[in-house]
């Protein structure tokens, strides 16, 4: 089985629309790293050396090669990442090995049954 790893970088509060996104399109679970700090083409603003732009969370999904582009644009969508300037963004990785999934590989080959 082929994985690709979903790293996506979002406002905090569009961290729920973005996992329930990829769950609804075959995402198994994520990791969330909380209070990123990310900067644009415009430097963030800042208030008396304090940053007054939110925080960014980063949300990583490992998930089968086959659904990874699906996910990818159902997040975009749901997040509104093209619509929206500045809400985030999401890449792909190709992934060689993986480890520790050896519980969780029955509960996606039935998940990519059902996409399939």
């Amino acid at each position: 089985m082929k994985f690709k790893m979903i790293i996506a970088i979002v406002q905090d509060e569009k961290s729920n629309l973005v996992i329930d996104a990829a769950r609804e399109h075959g995402a198994t679970g994520c990791t969330v790293i909380t209070s990123a700090r990310g900067e644009g083409l415009k430097r963030p603003k800042t208030f008396m050396g304090l940053t007054v732009e939110g925080q960014r969370d980063v949300i990583l999904m490992l998930v089968e090669e086959h659904l990874s582009r699906h996910i990818l644009e159902s997040l975009s969508k749901a997040a509104r990442f093209e619509e929206e300037p500045g809400t985030g963004i999401a890449v792909t990785l190709d992934i060689d090995d993986v480890i520790g999934l050896g519980g969780q590989i029955k509960q996606i080959e039935r998940e990519i049954e059902k996409e399939i």
